[in-house]
């Protein structure tokens, strides 16, 4: 039985690999290192069709090393087991493991006293974000190196390799420069599918020859990355509402038009009320209330329709006024918190004790809330709030806040009830 194209092509050398010029080009850290004889446990992240487990391979080969495939989601501590004996037995061993942001507890507790002693170089492959999916545990042990998508260029070079290859089409197919662009356009960076759709061109083309009619017959819809899973979905997600933040529509209503092939309308009416608060804030406190409303209407009528009132939002939103003093000023008290809480003064507990009558808070004494001292001491004269920006609504708040400043609090609440 023949191998898939995209199989017989895979890269065994690294002079082989098609882009990460960034890792594998000439001074970059993982030529180097193969260069010295020399490497280190690993996790390879991208999208996919990059060439995280193809790049695995070629460090074993390039260090004439052995090997062994393990899969998080299908291997077993039997498999495990196995690896970790043969390891053992010839002093280092290195194992390669797709889908390594799957590995379960169990699974990583056999695995780390090996990674620590050495006895196992783990090239760990994942189309997820390490630093959020992989336990902190193993992140530790490991070198982390991103791989990009390819670019269209790269993409093209891989096909005409392909087309040439002994291993390959072996010469026997012409292809017009046009196939070749549009084939590169449609795979969006993912090698393996482009050589899939050559692979399939080539069996269906007459005369040996394909043509973009050829490439457009059998390629009816683009190679869409994963967004709605793993961590392009977050990407996505950040990248809305940084668009929203900076009030560009146009992105904006692109990245909520992807975000809405996931389905996720939890996920994005999550997003819109937090940039509701966090961006625009006090800038323009009713359309909080409108987001809510959006937010209501999309989950009511559910997607494909819930894109409607989504997208109207969304423009609602960009073009608003922003303003981040809300929450910049209670990122300001966080931080002060994490940095040392400082206790509440006693006459402010629900149930003072060792203070008389006089020295607790009068619940009835509504003269006297506004000149009562509400925070401890040490940071009595502390300022949260501000700059206020200039739009109307702020600069109403700007002037309260302003004249309640010029009031002298005080901490004796005995001598305060007196007057």
């Amino acid at each position: 039985m023949k191998e898939p194209l995209a199989k017989r092509m895979r890269p065994e050398t690294i002079d082989e690999i098609l882009g990460q010029k960034q890792l594998v080009g000439e001074n970059a850290v993982i030529r180097k290192c193969l260069e010295k004889q020399t490497f280190f446990s690993s996790i390879f992240f991208g999208p996919p069709g990059t060439g995280k487990t193809t790049l695995s391979r070629v460090i074993a080969n390039e260090l004439k090393r052995p090997y062994r495939s393990f899969n998080a989601v299908t291997g077993n501590k039997k498999d495990l087991d196995a690896i970790f004996l043969e390891a053992k037995m010839s002093g280092q061993l290195i194992m390669i493991c797709d889908e390594v942001h799957r590995l379960n507890k169990d699974k990583q507790d056999l695995l780390l006293p090996h990674l620590e002693d050495g006895s196992i170089i783990l090239l760990g492959c994942t189309t997820a974000n390490p630093y959020h999916s992989i336990n902190p545990a193993i992140r530790s042990r490991c070198h982390l190196f991103e791989l990009n998508p390819l670019t269209n260029d790269d993409i093209i070079e891989g096909i005409k390799k392909a087309m040439s290859s002994p291993k390959g089409l072996e010469n026997k197919y012409t292809i017009d420069e046009d196939a070749l662009d549009l084939i590169a356009q449609t795979v969006n960076g993912d090698v393996r599918w482009a050589l899939n759709i050559l692979e399939l061109c080539a069996i269906v083309c007459d005369n040996n020859h394909i043509d973009i009619e050829t490439v457009k017959e059998n390629t009816k819809m683009v190679n869409q990355r994963s967004f709605a899973s793993e961590d392009g979905h977050y990407d996505l997600l950040s990248a809305f509402q940084k668009s929203i933040r900076g009030s560009d529509v146009n992105a904006a209503l692109y990245y909520l038009a992807l975000l809405a092939q996931s389905g996720d309308v939890e996920s994005i009416k999550r997003r819109l009320l937090v940039i509701a608060y966090e961006d625009i804030g006090l800038a323009n406190p009713p359309l909080i209330a409108r987001t809510i409303n959006a937010c209501e209407a999309a989950e009511h009528v559910g997607f494909p329709e819930a894109i409607i009132p989504l997208g109207v939002h969304v423009i609602d939103l960009c073009l608003s006024p922003k303003s981040r003093t809300g929450v910049d000023a209670i990122h300001k008290a966080s931080a002060l918190v994490d940095e040392k809480p400082y206790d509440v003064p006693k006459y402010l507990r629900l149930t003072p004790v060792g203070l008389s009558k006089e020295e607790q808070y009068s619940y009835d004494r509504y003269d006297c809330f506004q000149k009562i001292q509400y925070l401890p001491d040490e940071i009595k004269d502390i300022d949260f709030v501000g700059p206020f920006n200039n739009n109307r609504y702020e600069q109403s708040l700007k002037q309260i806040y302003e004249e309640l400043k010029k009031i002298r609090r005080t901490n004796n609440l005995k001598n305060l009830y007196k007057k």
